[in-house]
């Protein structure tokens, strides 16, 4: 199996600022603050850390350290108009990052933007709606079967084209486009609505692509978070679907060097994020069901919760990429939509493995 890694890391810092280039009156252009979270994913060449399997603990050390010129001050001191997209611009120069794959920089929990290392920004904007239904085509007694109902979120991804550093980043204008699809589907029975009489995630997420697609012609994908854990993106001709769980266990870094905590005995709780691709199954309307992922991988989860998992025989070293990997290749075994693997070890921070180089670029928001 082939596969690629990148290494993720993320940092906060709280900041103020005020963007005069925004329209008189802008809410914005009153100094304000945020708690801003930066993130970082690299393809870093080997030997770029002090020992392998540091990988995660060095970037996450040199992204805190260019985020701290920021750190409780006013960030207008040291770029001249401080709007998401910019921030990111300035992060990725400062960074000095080998292999610089991408920087997000998340200004509340409802919006951020994603810089690629072409130069190519993607704004993200986070919508929240009630409703209930039901699923009319799962096998009898599928819990799904029944009326029930979810607080659904959906992220709408917008690519921006080519700006000057002077010009602000328009959240507004993704507001003004989604407002009429909220009207629709807050406080709805989803299957009521003309087209969404089979309404999974995956049928949702091209729903909303096919209405907002005419009013909004920079948008990039669709990100529809069913539940906190498990969700579908649509980019206007392909599915992804995701699976998140979080795993209690405990490591030891072989390959680390005397005196390094990281030699040490120690642990966390995981977050890992199983991604999924296959053909959208026309009857179910889904690419899997979300609860036979979790029933097929089980067994490979059984094998690294609460375990110690520097013991396991036929893994390299206990550290993030090489777990993630392990998990990505166990899986694929009685998964075999499973095209990534997401680990993280705190939050932001750990590494992103993918046989399909496609699904390394496209974080859930």
């Amino acid at each position: 199996m082939t596969s690629k890694t990148l290494f993720v890391a993320s940092a906060g810092f709280e900041a103020a600022r005020q963007i005069d280039a925004l329209a008189p009156g802008h809410r914005s252009r009153r100094l304000h603050g945020h708690s801003f979270l930066a993130q970082v994913r690299c393809d870093l060449p080997a030997a770029w850390a002090p020992f392998s399997g540091g990988e995660v603990a060095s970037l996450r050390a040199r992204l805190e350290a260019t985020v701290a010129q920021l750190d409780y001050r006013l960030v207008n001191e040291q770029i001249e108009s401080p709007t998401d997209d910019n921030l990111a611009r300035w992060i990725q120069s400062q960074a000095d990052l080998p292999g610089l794959q991408q920087v997000s920089l998340q200004s509340t929990t409802a919006q951020g933007v994603e810089l690629d290392a072409l130069g190519q920004l993607h704004l993200w904007r986070r919508y929240i709606f009630q409703a209930a239904h039901r699923l009319p085509h799962v096998p009898a007694g599928h819990k799904c079967g029944r009326m029930h109902g979810h607080g659904f979120e959906v992220v709408v991804h917008a690519r921006q084209a080519p700006r000057t550093d002077a010009s602000p980043i328009d959240y507004d204008a993704l507001d003004r486009c989604w407002r009429p699809m909220q009207q629709q589907l807050d406080y709805a029975c989803l299957n009521d609505l003309p087209g969404l009489q089979n309404p999974t995630s995956e049928r949702l997420s091209s729903w909303i692509w096919e209405r907002l697609k005419p009013s909004l012609p920079a948008l990039s994908w669709i990100t529809v978070f069913e539940t906190a854990s498990c969700g579908a993106h649509f980019d206007g001709q392909h599915y992804r679907i995701w699976k998140e769980v979080t795993l209690d266990s405990s490591l030891q870094l072989k390959s680390a060097p005397d005196g390094s905590p990281l030699r040490r005995l120690h642990g966390h709780t995981y977050t890992l994020r199983l991604h999924l691709s296959a053909a959208l199954n026309e009857w179910l309307g889904w690419l899997v069901d979300f609860g036979d992922v979790k029933a097929l991988f089980d067994p490979v989860f059984q094998l690294i919760d609460h375990q110690p998992l520097h013991e396991i025989a036929d893994l390299k070293d206990g550290d993030t990429a090489s777990i993630a990997s392990w998990i990505l290749e166990k899986g694929r075994a009685t998964l075999p939509e499973l095209v990534g693997v997401d680990l993280y070890e705190t939050r932001g921070c750990g590494a992103v493995v993918s046989v399909d180089a496609g699904g390394l670029g496209l974080p859930v928001a």
